[in-house]
């Protein structure tokens, strides 16, 4: 809205390079908004800061947007808007039909982008380790779907390798119809760690194991067979993970490392041919430029193990080939854990000098940070094993159902189970999403559920409450409600918006920066930007509502109040659905 226009005049006013310069939009306690870019501007151009920001507001093109336009302080630029601009971009929010369409904005062109996210291991339990790559991932194509790009989800999940021998002999030894092989779907750790059981304590079994390996690699029919078998029962196991979750991640999205395999020795051939490539120990590694060794010698990334074997730079490798040249990617996003950084960099940096990923092709590590418990240490079950991500999840619906049990039983049985399941589950993930995606957070099951502060029942709760001002308005008011349904059903009001009071204005402003937000997490990849707009939209909403009676007001200032209260609603359930969260009808 206002920061295009200040980037113009500040490329106006000190040249094209300044262009993207951050115009530091702030609160100001004397007008709307504060622009701050001034006084960071100043040393670059030589300018003491109010001298900069006088040549900034002399290029400024409001095009009657404000009223005022002061210069305070050591180079502050307070912007007060003009109250009918306001009004009418605001109704033109509430009344068109592509409101619910967040655009990119003129200047943003659409992208292919390929998302790599979630990747669990076949034969393997989910932990919590996979919630926050899921969760991101999943809140960041939605997102991005909704700027206008189309998105491309890559489940890359581990379902090759060595283990595999064993996990098949164990298949081959209890029966596909055996109590044991349903653990694959129920309890896939039990089911590995029987295997691996097997394969440390009995000789004869590991080495059918390995000769299992090479059947498998060898393309054996039957070794196959199994193989299909066991990838078919994990995807039963995945997909129920994500169904609790509400990820929007299917079969057709899984691209999985089996998927490379057959072009591991070409790939190698074609970069030791190429001189990109040299054994080094026995093993064939690229050496990329700009990484060292504790004692400055260039660092190895191994495509080829002395064995013979690939790992995960080579099929890394495949990976960024086959999502440039066959998925023609524009974006690549490696929604990961942060630990992989040097090890995906390392990748990407092969793959440039490779000409695998041209210039044009901007490819990026979406670090994911560690879940802590209450000791600072990474989560982990009273055993010390990593904690199961659905038993975690279930207990997260278990704590909500006894709060709604308690505080709605006036709603039937049905009712408090899905608003339980909507209000638990959606309090994990905000809690998740509500911090940056790179940092550490610590897992609290008392602060996620909480009704107060920054989390997702407060931000859902005022979705509810607003649901209930309409309900309690009427027919008369609901009829008044325009069913342009945008991608989270909400009613938007016919009724002209006027805002004349103080929190009317504030909540005004901060609807028109939706769009805006969304740019920026787009560009940014940090959904928790969306966050913080949400629940200070809900602070602001319950400010307006104490302030500002609606259902007792006058008839033309109760239609606007209504009109106001439904595209808050709109915007609050629009941006939990694109986190991926639920709006419950009551809480």
């Amino acid at each position: 809205m206002v920061v295009p226009r200040v980037q113009e005049a500040i490329a106006q006013a000190f040249g094209e390079e300044y262009r993207e310069t951050d115009p530091v939009v702030r609160p100001s306690q004397f007008a709307d908004i504060q622009v701050n870019a001034a006084m960071a501007l100043a040393k670059k151009v030589g300018l003491p800061p109010r001298d900069a920001a006088a040549r900034i507001v002399e290029a400024l093109e409001l095009g009657g947007m404000c009223t005022a336009v002061e210069i305070s302080g050591p180079g502050f630029i307070n912007l007060t808007f003009d109250g009918t601009w306001i009004e009418e971009l605001l109704n033109v929010q509430a009344g068109s039909a592509q409101a619910s369409q967040p655009q990119g904005g003129p200047e943003t062109q659409a992208q292919r982008v390929v998302v790599d996210y979630s990747s669990p291991n076949v034969a393997k339990e989910m932990h919590v380790g996979h919630l926050r790559t899921t969760v991101v991932g999943d809140s960041l194509v939605r997102v991005l779907e909704a700027l206008g790009h189309t998105v491309i989800r890559q489940n890359h999940i581990g379902d090759w390798g060595t283990p595999f021998g064993m996990l098949i002999e164990h298949w081959l030894e209890i029966g596909e119809d055996s109590p044991e092989a349903a653990l694959l779907v129920e309890d896939p750790s039990a089911f590995y760690q029987a295997a691996r059981a097997k394969f440390d304590g009995d000789p004869d079994f590991a080495t059918r194991a390995r000769l299992r390996v090479v059947s498998l690699q060898s393309a054996d029919e039957e070794t196959l067979d199994v193989w299909q078998r066991l990838v078919d029962h994990s995807k039963l196991y995945f997909n129920a993970i994500y169904a609790k979750l509400g990820v929007s991640l299917e079969d057709d999205h899984i691209a999985g490392e089996s998927s490379y395999d057959p072009h591991l020795a070409q790939l190698c051939q074609e970069l030791e041919e190429r001189g990109l490539a040299r054994i080094s120990e026995g093993a064939l590694c690229t050496f990329p430029a700009g990484f060292t060794g504790r004692e400055g010698e260039p660092l190895p990334l191994i495509i080829r193990k002395s064995d013979g074997g690939y790992g995960y730079a080579t099929t890394d490798l495949a990976t960024i080939r086959y999502r440039v040249h066959e998925l023609h990617a524009d974006r690549i996003l490696y929604v990961v854990g942060a630990p992989q950084n040097v090890h995906l960099r390392m990748v990407m940096a092969s793959a440039r000098e490779a000409g695998w990923l041209p210039d044009a092709v901007e490819a990026t590590h979406v670090q994911i940070g560690n879940v802590l418990g209450d000791d600072g240490k990474i989560l982990k079950s009273r055993s010390g094993t990593p904690v199961k991500l659905m038993a975690l999840l279930e207990e997260a619906v278990d704590r909500a159902r006894a709060v709604v049990d308690s505080s709605r039983p006036d709603l039937s049985a049905e009712e408090r189970a899905a608003t339980a399941r909507q209000v638990g589950i959606g309090a994990v993930k905000y809690a998740d999403l509500s911090v940056g995606h790179d940092t550490e957070y610590v897992f609290d099951f008392d602060r996620m559920l909480a009704l107060s502060g920054n989390t997702g029942p407060y931000v859902q709760y005022a979705a509810a409450r607003i649901r209930s001002i309409v309900r309690k308005a009427g027919e008369a008011a609901v009829a008044g409600m325009v069913a342009a349904a945008g991608a989270a059903g909400e009613p938007r009001a016919a009724a002209v918006i006027a805002v004349v009071e103080p929190a009317e204005r504030a909540l005004a402003l901060h609807l028109l920066e939706y769009g805006a937000t969304l740019r920026r997490v787009g560009e940014l990849l940090e959904p928790h930007r969306l966050c913080g707009y949400l629940f200070e939209l809900a602070q602001l909403f319950t400010s307006f509502y104490d302030q500002c009676p609606v259902l007792k007001a006058e008839d033309s200032v109760r239609e606007s109040r209504l009109a106001l209260c439904a595209l808050v609603l709109h915007r609050l359930s629009e941006g939990l659905d694109l986190l991926g969260i639920e709006t419950p009808a009551n809480m």
